[in-house]
């Protein structure tokens, strides 16, 4: 079993992931019905692709290095790969943008292992960033022909379950494989709780007794999921599968768009008052220093300004220093130092000035 998902461009067009084979399949259906999609590759583990790729992780990330350089295994390169390449999904994006005006649906093609996509720092990155931008539907392809045992079948319905939840995104389960067995015993036991239970009874095992108590749990999942059968080696059902994901797409621009547009708004408004908070902490800095510093010149001025300070020595006022002064004989208004006075106050509220000038800015 493989997740993979479809995310849809501005204009419906639509980006999923799926198993490789089933990736080909798309393609070409698409290619024949002259809306040839936009592919990109994110499974860096994949030895082949078996269809045109736009992007392909392979030629950014080598998956081979990664693990001997950080000494990882296979899921281990995996995640990491798809973590480096994160980095630059920003890129990718804008490639995306300018492709809606070519392609009306863009195909993706991820890891097809839940923990190293769905539930990893870097699928949540990449989900988010495509499904803000361009509507977006999910699409879990599941095995029909190893789902035929009740207990395997509800392994695979939690994984889709879980998956639904984790990328809160609309979603759609491809029942491939459809040319080996048909999927409507699975539609049975999604739509008839008994049915299911019948089935159920021929198991005698502790994991039967759980998966009879989930299939409870799941009922209301059943109720609203979008179910399609599909052939990758023959095609069939790809009709029906592009009109679910019309369906879901529609879904999204009703249901999604809304609350993702709701959460920038939230999220613009909130840097916003950020910013605005951190202005007025700086305006309640600024303040206080020049309140400082004011406060400062005016207990020198006219009193206390320093050539004031220096002329009359900090000590004596004019009268005393005239009454005690052993040079009465001196003319006093006529001294070097008086006349450097006014020289002296110039340069000081000069430089006050440019002091004022300069913190204002």
């Amino acid at each position: 079993e493989k997740l993979r998902a479809w995310y849809n461009l501005p204009r419906s067009g639509i980006v999923l992931p799926t198993k490789l084979c089933s990736s080909k399949r798309l393609t070409g259906h698409l290619h024949s019905q002259g809306s040839p999609p936009y592919v990109i590759n994110l499974d860096p583990a994949v030895h082949e692709v078996p269809f045109p790729a736009n992007i392909d992780i392979r030629d950014t990330v080598k998956y081979k290095e990664v693990m001997k350089q950080y000494g990882l295994g296979p899921n281990g390169g995996i995640v990491t790969s798809l973590n480096l390449f994160a980095t630059r999904f920003d890129q990718v994006m804008k490639f995306i943008e300018k492709a809606q005006n070519m392609s009306k649906y863009v195909l993706i093609d991820t890891p097809g292992q839940i923990e190293v996509f769905t539930w990893s720092a870097s699928g949540t990155i990449i989900t988010e960033a495509l499904a803000s931008s361009f509507p977006t539907v999910v699409i879990y392809v599941m095995d029909t022909s190893r789902s035929t045992n009740p207990v395997t079948f509800m392994s695979n319905m939690l994984y889709a379950c879980s998956i639904l939840y984790k990328t809160k995104l609309p979603f759609i389960v491809v029942m491939n494989k459809t040319d080996i067995i048909d999927h409507s015993f699975a539609v049975e036991w999604m739509q008839d709780f008994e049915a299911f239970q019948d089935a159920l009874n021929q198991e005698t095992t502790y994991v039967s007794n759980l998966t009879r108590s989930m299939s409870l749990v799941l009922d209301e999942f059943y109720s609203s999921l979008r179910v399609v059968g599909v052939s990758a080696v023959l095609g069939t059902g790809l009709d029906e599968l592009f009109m679910q994901v019309t369906s879901a797409a529609e879904e999204y621009e009703r249901e999604y768009r809304p609350e993702y547009e709701r959460l920038k708004k939230s999220l613009a408004s909130a840097q916003s008052q950020q910013q605005k908070e951190q202005l007025e902490r700086l305006r309640q800095d600024m303040g206080s220093v020049a309140l400082d510093t004011g406060t400062a010149t005016d207990s020198l001025s006219p009193a206390l300004d320093p050539s004031d300070l220096i002329l009359t020595r900090g000590t004596l006022d004019e009268e005393d220093e005239e009454a005690d002064s052993d040079t009465d004989d001196i003319d006093h208004r006529v001294t070097e130092e008086s006349r450097e006075e006014p020289a002296f106050q110039n340069f000081m509220q000069e430089s006050m000035a440019q002091y004022w000038k300069r913190n204002n800015k």
